[in-house]
Formats: structure tokens, sequence, C-alpha cells
């Protein structure tokens, strides 16, 4: 019978960059998963536009793919991101590490001042007075209580998405399935600087994935006082099924679960809004008046 081989330091040491060579690809995933649900996609669209499996990018998101160079230089271009935002920090980027680390142990006041504060030292040109915008995920109200507030105001009540589809000359779904992400944040981007141009006063509501788009962010908190809308995502999910619209949760065996990481990937970028209203529980006359209360200094003028 052989004698079994004593294991070296080289096996040790091998097995140790395994282990961590899969730490890795499964941060990797984990990336994508956050991603893709910042953007608000399916994973079946970003099937499609990358021209990679539904099979293998459920396996690459769960870790379990050695995933190459080249799919994942197609899967970030499907999602408008660079290739570099989907892999894990690294040393070389340990200070916007320490960067995001403290502003994320801020409370909710305390970001907002550290955003003034940084927006103040390096934004070179901040336009204000164009009235109120309304962020957030569908299902929180937005359509319903933006209306109301502009009739209140008498001010124009203007859907993003609307003056995008304009511009596109067809739908937004229709939009992202033939240019993908690349083109309907263009689109969203242009559309929202037509409004501003067109507009001195208005109530305007966005889609939910526009604070995924940092310079089209900027540019909303630059020109409008901005108001969360924000909800419990069972009341979120509920609200938007009986819309009778399941987008982007159609076709989602886990669409809760995917809604609480869309909500929890975006919660910083909400919080910087100037006001934040939770709608969970409370009737519409109820947040109405707070949302006016809000509001007036921003839209009485007119």
């Amino acid at each position: 019978m052989p004698k079994k081989q004593p294991i070296g330091k080289n096996d040790l040491a091998n097995g140790a960059e395994d282990a961590e060579l899969e730490k890795y690809i499964a941060r990797i995933g984990e990336q994508i998963k956050i991603i893709r649900s910042r953007r608000g996609m399916i994973r079946k669209d970003l099937s499609k536009h990358s021209d990679v499996s539904e099979r293998y990018l459920a396996q690459a998101e769960t870790g379990k793919a050695n995933i190459s160079i080249a799919l994942l230089w197609r899967i970030a271009h499907a999602m408008d991101v660079e290739i570099s935002d989907l892999l894990p920090e690294t040393s070389e980027r340990a200070v916007n590490t320490t960067l995001l680390n403290l502003l994320r142990n801020l409370d909710d006041e305390g970001q907002k001042v550290a955003f003034s504060v940084l927006k103040g030292h390096f934004s070179q040109e901040i336009e204000k007075g164009h009235g109120v915008a309304l962020i957030g995920l569908r299902g929180a109200g937005k359509t319903r209580l933006g209306s109301l507030l502009a009739d209140e105001f008498r001010v124009p009540f203007i859907r993003l998405g609307e003056v995008i589809e304009k511009k596109a000359q067809m739908d937004i779904g229709e939009l992202i399935s033939l240019g993908g992400q690349g083109a309907f944040r263009r689109m969203e981007k242009q559309a929202l600087e037509d409004v501003i141009k067109n507009n001195p006063t208005a109530v305007l509501e966005v889609g939910g994935s526009l604070v995924s788009q940092s310079d089209t962010f900027n540019k909303l908190l630059d020109s409008f006082y901005t108001v969360w809308l924000k909800a419990l995502p069972e009341e979120h999910m509920q609200r938007v099924l009986d819309q009778g619209d399941l987008r982007p949760m159609a076709g989602n065996n886990e669409a809760l679960d995917d809604l609480r990481l869309i909500l929890a990937e975006r919660e910083n970028e909400y919080r910087l809004a100037n006001y934040t209203l939770d709608t969970s529980g409370r009737s519409i006359t109820d947040c109405l008046l707070e949302l006016v209360d809000s509001s007036r200094p921003y839209l009485s003028k007119v």
C-alpha cells in the first residue's frame, strides 16, 4: 500500500490562493447583481444585451462561474458601466473605500451635510428654482401625489418617462430593447435638460433608477427641490401589483428579495434628497398635506 504523501507548504499556499480566488469571484458576482439591481434590469434583459445566457449570469452572480474578461466586458457594456465597476475594491482604491465607509457610517442628517459641503466645494455651476422633483421606486406614490401637488400650486406636472418617450418616438421598453442602457441613459439626461430649459417651475416625476446615473442625478439635485417618496418593500410590491405593472420583476420568482436589494442599493442616493416622505401605511390625503407643506417655499412663488 503506497504511503500518503505529506502536505507541503506549496500545497497549503495553493489551497489558500484558491480560497481567495473563489472569494474574489464571488464578490464579482455580487457586484454584477448589485449594479443590475441599481439599474432596475432583470436578468433576461442583461442576457439579451450582453449576449450571455441567463443561466450563466445566474451562475456568475452566485460566484459559481469563473468568468472571463471578455464576458465581464460584455456584461459591463450592457449595463453601461466601466468594467472596473464590476471588480471588488483593491488596495489602489483604498482612499475611495475609506471615503465611502465614512459616508455610510453617517446618519441621514450627517450624509446630507457632507453632501452639501462636497457639492459646494466641487460644483462649478449650480442651478436652482425649477420646482420639486419626486424620486423613489415605483409604488411609492410619485404619480398620484405629484399630480395632486402640481394641481395645488397650479404648475405643470411632468413625468420624465413621457418626455423620454416623446424624444425617442418610442416607449422606454422599446428604447432599451433596441439601444440598451447606454441609449436610454443618454436620452434620460437629454430629457431632463429639456425639462429644465423649458419649464421655469414644475413638479417632476423621475424614474426610480435615475439615481444610478451620477451626472444626471447631480443635475437633478442642483436644479430641483427633491423629495424621496419611500415605502416598505412589501407596500411597493403590492402597489405595483395593484397597478398591473410587474417591471422589473416580471418572470422573477424572487421578486420581493430583488426589490429589497434594489431599495438597499439605491438608499444612499435616495437619502441625498432634500426631504424624505414615508408613505407606508398612510392615506393619500395625509401624505399630500405633508408634501404640500414641505414644497410650499419652492412652488408658492409662482
